[in-house]
């Protein structure tokens, strides 16, 4: 018992995730009935979500001063979106026109598979608007974590420029902070459950061949992704001089919660919290943080880029370099609305296939292997999130932990 004890928070959801894997692929109706507890566990996570992005954002831009401040941390996050999307987008195309894991497939297979209920791709001035709430409370029944970083960030200015009046509330923001850390920690006893239910369900629901089918596509996607993180987020880290080893361990368990659930909300609390512990200030985690899951979609704009292509070779049509680039430029654009419509990216593939004239079929071809790729783009997601928080926070001039705070698996561990 005292052997159990010892193995960290991460060992266990790993090991829940090679199980979860198993029991998918030799149980696949039992695991298919695990779903409920899957089901408790992503709803106990999204259960923080509103109320710690209240307590972190309220509290860290009330205390942090001058509206200028928050203004020039607004500025210099979404120059940094901005380049990191980009250069997305640019590794996808590069990647796909080298592998060709369209070429020798054909849409003709596909072109009776039911296609899903899609929403129309919102456009950015819709987004813009959809990014502010005429109600709150709405917004936070909803978990719309874009609406909440704009209300909370108008909330904690007005707190800020209130004065000693609204200490009371800015106080009572902190609490709820320091409260819902606590009780995150709480949920994430059940983490292993939840991660290995989760995925088993997928295997069990999809079967054993959503590993294998499509191999090229998701192998291609997955190289991607990878080249990505330690030319793009790995350069990044190092011109910022973030220590890599305390901002691994920070990022390593919310990296595994987002792809082994393929849900952003599930790691959000985790990865608010950790990145505090690396002495990045309230103000700035609590704002970059989740702006990031509308603004700074690295993984999904990556993987737009490619299955659009991918999509074009599969039924044989020739795109030109100057289109290529043409479509990087509008999914610049449209991949910014990706987190406030259904069927997320999806919605976005379907927008784009529409705009350059290439066959909706596509999307049914591409379902098959869709639960795998979107693990992989959710968690690229996630840690491209995480690296926006520590780089904007060295930008501001803040000093990042060498030896942060107490990792949650021991705090977990002690408990």
């Amino acid at each position: 018992m005292r052997l159990l004890r010892k193995i960290s928070l991460t060992s266990w959801i790993f090991i829940a995730l090679v199980l979860g894997i198993l029991l998918g692929v030799l149980f696949p109706a039992f695991a298919r009935s695990l779903e409920p507890i899957s089901n408790i566990f992503l709803r106990l996570i999204r259960s923080i979500v509103g109320p710690l992005l209240f307590g972190t954002l309220v509290y860290g831009i009330a205390s942090a001063g001058e509206l200028k401040t928050m203004g020039r941390i607004a500025l210099k996050a979404v120059t940094y979106f901005e380049v990191a999307t980009t250069l997305a987008l640019v590794i996808g195309l590069v990647m796909v026109n080298v592998f060709q894991p369209g070429a020798g497939l054909t849409l003709a297979g596909a072109s009776g598979a039911p296609l899903p209920a899609l929403a129309k791709p919102v456009s950015l001035s819709q987004v813009l608007e959809h990014a502010v709430p005429s109600n709150v409370f709405e917004s936070l029944a909803q978990n719309d974590v874009l609406q909440m970083v704009v209300f909370f960030f108008l909330f904690g200015a007005a707190c800020s420029a209130v004065g000693a009046k609204a200490q009371p509330v800015i106080e009572f923001a902190g609490s709820v902070a320091e409260v819902m850390f606590r009780y995150t920690k709480y949920v994430m006893f059940l983490a292993p459950f939840g991660v290995g239910a989760a995925i088993a369900v997928t295997i069990g629901s999809k079967g054993p061949g959503v590993l294998f089918s499509l191999g090229k596509l998701v192998g291609t996607l997955y190289l991607a992704q990878i080249l990505f993180v330690l030319l793009v987020l790995g350069t990044a880290l190092t011109i910022a001089r973030v220590p890599l080893g305390p901002f691994y361990r920070a990022a390593r368990q919310p990296f595994l919660l987002a792809f082994s659930t393929a849900s952003s909300e599930a790691a959000l609390p985790l990865a608010l919290e950790n990145m505090e512990r690396l002495g990045i200030p309230k103000h700035i985690v609590g704002f970059v943080l989740p702006t990031g899951y509308s603004f700074n979609l690295d993984g999904s704009t990556l993987y737009l880029s490619l299955a659009s292509v991918f999509v074009a070779q599969a039924a044989g049509v020739h795109m030109p370099l100057g289109t290529q680039i043409t479509m990087m430029l509008t999914l610049m654009l449209t991949s910014k609305g990706v987190a406030a419509v259904p069927r997320a990216s999806l919605v976005i593939l379907a927008g784009t296939l529409g705009t350059f004239n290439l066959p909706l079929e596509g999307i049914a071809l591409i379902l098959g292997v869709d639960a795998l790729m979107d693990m992989c783009r959710t968690s690229v997601n996630l840690l491209g999130n995480c690296v926006a928080t520590a780089v904007v926070a060295r930008w501001e001039g803040v000093a990042i932990r060498s030896a942060p705070g107490e990792p949650l698996e021991v705090a977990l561990t002690n408990r």
